[in-house]
């Protein structure tokens, strides 16, 4: 699976849904305004065709008849870390969105949600994900080197499989290294906007970030000179170089 390379209508859709309501409702209204979806209603379903196909976005319905959908996410994620995980819950406690999350998700909506908010976030993640012709120079963070344009994040030349928000919250510090960058802010331009989930989305987004940049520099045995992510409290973050 791979990032989106064309138009955001172009991205192919993988829906896991198990209401054939809900299921049918998503497969017309994506179908309707240009996506290509492809409807499944199992867990292990989905993990075949995953693995047979090329999808761009994973809608993903925790409550499936055969398995726990974080672990549908989990397994997707790891073997596909460029694919856009938008979890469909009706799961409201923020421990259930955390936990969504964690299994590597990037973003999730609470049912009933309506087609036009479904819409709306879908056309603002695959837009961040789709190259412009913009180019940046690679930004050389202590030893780790951050590709904005190529979208590659290198530590001793080794990659650093980053899910697509990890990167993107990297980039944007990267891009304002050395100053303050509010949550407001990180949650704007990393996610949308008119985001109105909870702000726990960030911490837990932050959180793996971290965890994935100190566990590549422990493969080096420790000799890895890497940024740091200063947490400012009541206000956002800083990165820093170390």
């Amino acid at each position: 699976m791979r990032p989106p390379a064309a138009a955001p209508s172009a991205a192919r859709i993988l829906v896991v849904e198990d209401d054939d309501t809900i299921g049918r409702h998503l497969e017309t209204g994506l179908h309707g305004t240009g996506y290509t979806p492809t409807w499944i209603r199992t867990g292990t379903a989905a993990l075949t065709e995953a693995a047979e196909s090329t999808y761009d976005v994973l809608l993903l319905d925790l409550g499936l008849p055969d398995m726990d959908g974080l672990d549908v996410a989990r397994t997707l994620r790891a073997r596909h870390p460029g694919l856009l995980i938008v979890v469909l819950t009706a799961r409201t406690e923020d421990i259930d969105i955390i936990a969504g999350l964690d299994a590597g998700a990037d973003d999730y909506l609470v049912k009933p949600f309506t087609m036009s908010v479904l819409l709306a976030r879908l056309r603002a993640h695959l837009r961040r994900r789709t190259p412009t012709t913009v180019s940046e120079q690679p930004r050389h963070l202590g030893d780790l080197v951050l590709d904005i344009t190529a979208r590659r994040c290198t530590l001793h030349e080794h990659e650093i499989a980053l899910r697509p928000k990890e990167f993107e919250l990297l980039a944007l510090l990267a891009r304002h290294q050395g100053d303050a960058v509010s949550r407001e802010t990180l949650m704007a331009e990393v996610w949308d906007e008119n985001w109105f989930g909870s702000t726990k989305t960030l911490d837990v987004t932050m959180a793996a970030l971290r965890r994935r940049l100190l566990d590549a520099a422990d493969s080096t045995a420790g000799s890895a000179r890497l940024p740091h992510i200063t947490t400012l409290r009541g206000h956002g973050y800083r990165l820093e170089q170390n």
